[in-house]
């Protein structure tokens, strides 16, 4: 199986399966001598960790990552990178394989089963295998390094929609996101996803949802004209996270509806003599350019496709059968994708960073009418 990397200069591997011994990933580019300890990666992954409310799977993975390699300590100092490769390991302790064995015959309608056997002529049924969603957690373990890489920048993200049900935007309030389980800004909206979920939970079924993230003290200038468009490898990033299907830089879909004057963001000079814009449709990016704005982007994920609703499907032998899928699953998988859309947000802006910099030899943007 190719193509488990992704990135340039900052460049992450992945490898492991759902039921597998452990997962793990490989992280080529990292500078050296940043501050790198377990726990740094850590607080990240016990946010994306299964079993933490009702309203998830209830596997029970403690996600306990190890650094086994790119990282230094000198007598009682600080644990810094080497710049060498940075490997990451965690162990999988919670497979139940045998809720699987009923369906390893038989293609789950909505999952890769089908795609996966057709492609490779094999597939490990149990949980997904390579195409599981558990690989995600070693993306979150990279995205914490990713976050070190650029300085001063901050990366969030909220569930801003749960089926029908969006947030209100005036409610926005970054510190509401850690105070329910369902990473969302707005309590008032929080309190109806927990009753709508609630009820789509007990009923056995799943329901999809959009989530934003947002870049800040990204700097101006990353990302290249044509082919190294910052958004469109943003995007390429957040569309590879299993279950989404839509992804907008900005305004996204919503700029078709507006006219050129509405959606064009004027600018002003600010009182450091740089650019003040008087508003972000562009969601920080320009011609495939950050403009120092905050970078915000949004992504759909579909509804878990694993629902105890029995369903019509062919086996590997071309009978027709109907099947429901056991096991411990999602309701809603975009809750917990919340850390995984900011890990490769984070880990896109990371190589844009290095790749300017080994570009042009600065950050600091050349500001034109600074002379």
């Amino acid at each position: 199986m190719s193509h488990n990397s992704f990135g340039h200069l900052f460049r992450v591997t992945t490898f492991g399966e759902s039921h597998g011994p452990a997962i793990g990933c490989v992280v080529d580019g990292c500078p050296p001598l940043l501050p790198l300890t377990e726990a740094d990666i850590q607080q990240d992954l016990d946010r994306r960790r299964p079993g933490q409310s009702r309203f998830t799977t209830q596997r029970q993975e403690p996600d306990q990552v190890r650094i086994v390699s790119g990282v230094f300590a000198e007598g009682d100092g600080p644990q810094l990178t080497t710049g060498t490769s940075i490997g990451l390991m965690i162990d999988n302790v919670d497979q139940r394989s045998k809720d699987y064995s009923d369906i390893k015959d038989k293609y789950r309608p909505g999952h890769a089963d089908f795609t996966y056997d057709v492609k490779y002529g094999i597939r490990d049924y149990r949980g997904g295998g390579r195409s599981s969603a558990r690989e995600t957690a070693m993306r979150v373990a990279a995205g914490a390094i990713a976050r070190k890489v650029v300085p001063g920048m901050i990366v969030r993200g909220a569930l801003v929609q749960m089926g029908p049900h969006k947030i209100d935007r005036n409610n926005w309030d970054w510190n509401e996101v850690g105070n329910n389980p369902f990473f969302c800004p707005d309590a008032e909206a929080a309190a109806l996803f927990e009753r709508y979920l609630d009820g789509i939970r007990k009923s056995g079924s799943s329901i999809g949802a959009v989530l934003e993230i947002v870049a800040e003290g990204v700097p101006a200038g990353l990302g290249a004209p044509i082919y190294g468009k910052l958004d469109a490898e943003i995007a390429s990033a957040l569309m590879s996270i299993n279950a989404v299907k839509g992804v907008e830089i900005g305004e996204g879909f919503a700029a078709a509806e507006l006219s050129g004057e509405e959606n064009a963001d004027e600018m002003r000079a600010g009182n450091d003599g740089r650019p003040l814009f008087l508003s972000n449709h562009a969601g920080g990016i320009l011609g495939g350019i950050s403009t120092g704005q905050p970078i915000v982007a949004r992504f759909a994920v579909k509804p878990t496709s694993s629902i105890l609703a029995t369903r019509a499907t062919v086996t590997r032998t071309g009978g027709e059968a109907e099947m429901f899928t056991k096991g411990r699953h999602d309701p809603c998988v975009g809750i917990r994708a919340v850390p995984v859309g900011e890990a490769m947000l984070a880990c896109v802006l990371a190589d844009h960073y290095l790749r300017h910099r080994a570009q042009v030899g600065v950050i600091e943007p050349r500001w034109p009418f600074e002379g």
